[in-house]
């Protein structure tokens, strides 16, 4: 009798962290499963992710973005590079400064930097 109740009690362990992992991966979300799933020290990206109507750069136009960028940030880090839709320049670098302040360049089509704004 015992050994049912461990196999049974298991499985439905295995299951419920199962579908907790699956509904963390797939955004689904409720206070139980996101607050287990969440790491206690997961990194915060004040920029927050990729967004739909910004393109990653590539090419010719990531070296020279990236190069902008690093210039005006000395000993920063480049975390993405991408079209910038929210109209400041055509292009934006989100960094984080050595000291792990986050930081964005913006530059121009002609690959001039048009401001640097701290977070």
């Amino acid at each position: 009798m015992n050994k049912i109740l461990t196999v049974t009690a298991l499985a439905l362990g295995l299951a419920g962290g199962s579908y907790g992992v699956a509904s963390a991966a797939s955004g689904s979300s409720s206070s139980t499963a996101t607050t287990a799933a969440a790491p206690a020290a997961a990194p915060q990206q004040p920029w927050g992710g990729q967004r739909s109507d910004e393109t990653p750069l590539t090419g010719d136009a990531l070296t020279k973005v990236t190069d902008l960028a690093l210039a005006k940030v000395p000993g920063g880090t480049i975390v993405r590079v991408e079209t910038d839709a929210d109209g400041h320049a055509a292009y934006e670098a989100h960094m984080t400064k050595s000291d792990g302040t986050p930081v964005t360049v913006y530059v121009d089509k002609s690959f001039a930097v048009v401001s640097v704004e701290t977070r």
